[in-house]
Order: C-alpha cells, then structure tokens, then sequence
C-alpha cells in the first residue's frame, strides 16, 4: 500500500452531538473545494498525541466543501479518540489523507438494508445522502443504539419517516432487536452493517444463506487487535517452502510483507476480502467477515485471522 499523505484541515466547526460523540466539520484552509468522496469512505487522522486513526465521512458527498466526521470518545482506547473529543476546537488544524473508500455502495439491488450499532452510523449517514441526492435504490435503516441519548443524527434522521427504525436496548443484551425478520429472505437487496463486532458477527450469521456479493461490512480495525490468547505461530509457502514466523501481536500480512511479498490488500479489517489467500493446510481461526462457511477450509484472510490454537503451522499458497 502505498505511503498515506497527509493534509492539514481546518476544524470549522467542533460540537457534541450526543452521548460521549463529537462531531467535526473540516475545511481546506485556503477554502479550496476538497477531492471528491462517495458515501462509505473513510480518511485517515493524526489525532492530537500523534496517533493515526480512521474515521468515516457522515457528510453529504455532493458537498465537496466540508468533510464531516463523528468521533466516539472512548475513555479505556489508546487516547486518539479522546485528545479528538477533549482538546480540539474550532480554529484548530487535523492533518488528514484524501478519503478511500473500502464501503461503497455496489451493485443494482432491488433495495438497499442498512444496520448500524452506535457509532456505526457515521457512514451509513453519508451514504443514505448519496442516494437520496442521486436517486439511488430505496433503502431502509435500522440503527441500533443503548439509548435517545447516545443516538448521533436522531433528529435528521427523524425526517425520513418510516424508512428509518431506531431501537434503544438500555445496555441490556435481553433487550436486543431480533433482526432476523429483517434478514430472513435476501429478496434481491443489499445489506450494509457497520457496528460493534458483535452485532456485525449476528448479522454475518443471520445473511449466510444471503449472496456474499450482497452483504458489506464497515469495521475499523477490532478484529486486528491483539489478543491475551493470541500465540506464535508459522506460515510456510507452498511453492517456495520458506518459513516464516509469525509472533504474537503481528498479522500473517505484516509477516508476508516484511519477508518481502508484496500481497494486494485494502481494508485491513477482514471485511473488503482483496488479501484472499488460498490455505492449503492447518486449521485457521478466521476474524473476518467475509469468507462464507464452505471457504475457511481453503481460504484466510491473512490480515486478520491467524492460526488456530494448537496449531503451530499454515500452509498458504500467497
């Protein structure tokens, strides 16, 4: 992948929106137009403490003078999101990268699904605007969240009716919302999740009878996060016979990469499915949520997923 540039933006506008998420509107600081996005895409931030986070644009893509972002601020993560939400204020300048887009709207459905969890929504929000000011598919949202007050955009999204259902849980897994009558029959639709890694894994699991071209996930990176459990493990290369060593807190693509293999790749999260590699032997432990149930046994996404435990060596054919 190539090396990220980044760009300083200017914070027009900083503001909380709801329960611990913070909202920013970024401007080029000459005021020139900024590159074009459509809904789904995501960029790059140096946080104040010089962290590198991603984050997805919640704004209008046919607005090219703002970028707009949603930040949860997350007291127990490593500080990026929380030097965002305590520190930055109107005036002050964010260096970012251009968008990418690893989410975006594909295909000609018959309609489009769309399930968000808390902070989720942030793409959903600009991709619902891309169709409504381009007449896309009909669509309908579900958007999951603990309650009124940690619910970002509920009075925007208030005026799409009943193409719109919001569902508070109060924190209570009991309390749930059963989306399997939303995901029962594919019916020709898509369906786009963007959420805390549980809800994405039961919609996975509610969509596998669903055609893999129909289901897109959005994650930013959880299922990359190291492990307490996570052990060593080795890759060999089928062809070539080279071992490499993979240690904990390292992904088989960084190993690949750093034995000098260049493997094509693009979300890092497992949810795009561009590093597909062909497992030929060992029992994988798959973290992404792309491979169907019938391809772990002959495929890894190597920038998630890792060996199993117990098993101490892969066989992939990169």
């Amino acid at each position: 992948m190539a090396e990220d540039i980044f760009t300083p933006l200017r914070v027009a506008r900083a503001a909380r929106i709801a329960t611990d998420i913070h909202r920013f509107d970024l401007v080029s600081p000459d005021g020139a137009a900024l590159p074009e996005f459509t809904g789904g895409a995501h960029l790059k931030v140096r946080t104040p403490n010089g962290l590198v986070r991603r984050y997805s644009l919640c704004s209008d893509p046919l607005d090219t003078g703002a970028y707009s972002i949603a930040v949860k601020r997350e007291a127990g993560g490593a500080g990026g999101s929380v030097a965002l939400c305590d520190t930055v204020k109107e005036g002050d300048t964010l260096p970012c990268t251009e968008p990418r887009n690893d989410f975006a709207l594909k295909g000609s459905p018959v309609s489009r699904v769309f399930i968000a969890g808390g902070i989720g929504i942030t793409p959903i929000m600009a991709m619902i605007a891309e169709i409504e000011g381009m007449g896309g598919a009909p669509w309908k949202l579900w958007y999951l969240t603990q309650s009124p007050g940690h619910t970002a955009f509920r009075e925007e999204l208030r005026a799409f009716g009943s193409k719109v259902v919001i569902h508070h849980d109060g924190g209570d897994p009991d309390q749930a919302f059963d989306l399997w009558p939303v995901l029962e029959q594919p019916k020709g639709r898509h369906v786009h999740c963007c959420g805390p890694r549980g809800l994405m894994q039961a919609v996975r699991d509610m969509t596998g009878h669903w055609p893999g071209s129909a289901v897109h996930f959005e994650d930013f990176g959880s299922a990359a996060k190291p492990r307490a459990e996570d052990a060593a493990f080795r890759v060999r290369l089928a062809r070539s016979g080279e071992i490499l060593e993979v240690p904990a807190g390292t992904t088989i693509l960084d190993a690949l990469r750093a034995a000098g293999h260049a493997i094509a790749s693009s979300c890092e999260t497992g949810t795009c499915g561009t590093c597909r590699t062909p497992l030929v032997s060992g029992v994988a432990e798959h973290r992404d949520l792309v491979l169907m149930e019938h391809e772990k046994a002959g495929f890894i996404m190597p920038c998630v997923s890792r060996a199993a435990a117990g098993c101490g060596e892969l066989v992939l054919d990169p």
